[in-house]
């Protein structure tokens, strides 16, 4: 059995969450947010079979878009460091991490 953890664009959420629930995954959601990239995220965790994670990420990758966003950029003390420009960033579609898991319980 494996748990993908999946970071994703708020703005993909509801259409990955609806494909991925068409084809009989369940998942759990929390709301995050990054460091970096600030805007508002999704984390999905799905635990799923091993035969199950290619198909599932095939899914989410149909289901997301990658795209180009302003950043801010990061905040120094240098002053008038490059650091503060605002710099274009692509955003991935989802971030995935798949782990393998040795014991589930539902209780």
């Amino acid at each position: 059995m494996k748990l993908v953890i999946a970071i994703i664009s708020n703005t993909d959420t509801e259409k990955v969450t609806s494909a991925i629930a068409q084809k009989g995954y369940s998942s759990t959601k929390i709301s995050t947010r990054g460091q970096f990239l600030v805007d508002g995220h999704t984390t999905l965790l799905i635990g799923c079979d091993d035969d199950k994670v290619t198909p599932l990420l095939e899914i989410m990758k149909n289901a997301a878009t990658k795209r180009v966003v302003k950043s801010e950029g990061v905040t120094s003390t240098i002053s008038g460091s490059l650091l503060n420009q605002a710099v274009d960033v692509e955003e991935y579609g989802i971030v995935a991490f798949v782990i393998n898991i040795e014991e589930f319980f539902k209780l």
